[in-house]
């Protein structure tokens, strides 16, 4: 059968629409398509992520519209393939996280929640499908973070009985799932993936993004910096763990910011990116995964400065992406969520407990109809 997934992620640089193929847990991508967000949305959905007046007005109007944007990039990807809506079985949203607080130390569990909005009625209207949407707070009711919910499909897709392997995520956050060949996965989010680096550009520059990681290659890594942004308290906690840009975003590096003077823009840009590398290895090197393969997906799979960094902190095995396992690192994301529609459809749970804390596994997802 075919399902679609949808996924936008925490960097808000555009909506990725996955057409996949799955028979008994095994995906074929298909394809995929890139769609733009537009302007205006863009900018609502990111003042959404901070606290602001009129919130609920502007949430309502924000779901609407994003709905219309994924019901879209779902039809223009449908155009494409050359398939009609009576050809998928289910659409996957992910939906667009405007705020994430899960448990922890200061937060009880009855006050722990994830928010992710992007009406999937409205994709369901204007795509004649059956969308599955809001996977995160089922994970959160059973005790757990409600992420990161793509090991699951990681362990499905990747996993190998004769080699370590580490799948890294890196969207606006980074998340590792753990594939050991001979224990139980597990995984969690390791702290900023893009989202600093995006931040500083575009506060400096004016630019979305830093291309190829060409900015921060031009700067020299601060390690005073550095070492400020490591002894964030998030890193001392253990997973299962989660975060979002409640910590990390651009005021977070003007503080650290504050404690420095006369740091140019690069070397700025060039300390972000160590850090999301080394928070990432760190992780890692906890896990006592001797000789692990790394494989990178999402966003930051496309930034050469950081792979290379990256490669030369694997020091006892190799870094590549998921296309060397049979997915674009592109698409992951996106057909981790038509993989969690089929799931749910099929009554078959969709979380890793030992990657999200969670109680037991879950079926994730409420079902929108078609009809």
């Amino acid at each position: 059968m075919y399902y679609v997934g949808l996924m936008s992620g925490t960097s808000l640089d555009a909506i990725d629409a996955a057409l996949v193929h799955i028979d008994d847990d095994r995906c074929t991508l298909k394809k995929g398509l890139e769609f733009p967000f537009p302007n205006a949305l863009r900018a609502e959905l990111l003042d959404l992520c901070q606290p602001g007046s009129d919130e609920i007005e502007r949430m309502g109007r924000a779901d609407r519209h994003l709905g219309l944007a994924l019901a879209t990039a779902v039809n223009q990807l449908l155009h494409v393939a050359g398939l009609a809506a009576s050809d998928i079985a289910a659409i996957g949203s992910h939906g667009q996280t405007i705020r994430h607080r899960p448990t922890d130390g200061a937060r009880a569990a009855t006050d722990a929640f994830s928010l992710q909005i992007g009406d999937p009625n409205t994709i369901a209207e204007h795509t004649g499908i059956t969308t599955v949407a809001d996977f995160r707070r089922r994970d959160i009711a059973a005790g757990g973070q409600g992420a990161p919910l793509v090991p699951a499909f990681h362990q499905t897709v990747f996993g190998s009985a004769n080699e370590n392997r580490v799948i890294i995520n890196i969207g606006g956050m980074a998340n590792i799932s753990l594939l050991p060949a001979n224990r139980p996965a597990h995984g969690y989010d390791t702290g900023p993936g893009n989202v600093l680096m995006d931040a500083w550009i575009q506060h400096r520059r004016g630019e979305n993004f830093d291309r190829d990681g060409r900015w921060a290659a031009s700067g020299r890594c601060h390690q005073a910096l550095l070492a400020k942004l490591l002894d964030t308290p998030f890193f001392s906690v253990s997973g299962p763990k989660s975060t979002g840009r409640e910590c990390f975003n651009l005021d977070f590096v003007r503080e650290a910011l504050t404690h420095f003077s006369d740091i140019s823009d690069e070397d700025v840009q060039a300390t972000l990116l160590e850090f999301t590398a080394q928070s990432i290895a760190q992780a890692i090197a906890k896990e006592d995964l001797k000789e692990s393969q790394w494989h990178l997906c999402g966003g930051g799979a496309a930034n050469a400065a950081l792979r290379q960094r990256l490669t030369e902190l694997n020091t006892n095995g190799s870094v590549d992406d998921t296309d060397a396992l049979g997915i674009h690192p592109d698409w992951v994301e996106a057909a981790a969520f038509a993989w969690l529609a089929m799931r749910c459809l099929h009554d078959l749970p969709g979380n890793l407990p030992s990657a999200t804390g969670a109680s037991g596994p879950r079926i994730l997802g409420g079902i929108y109809p078609a009809r």
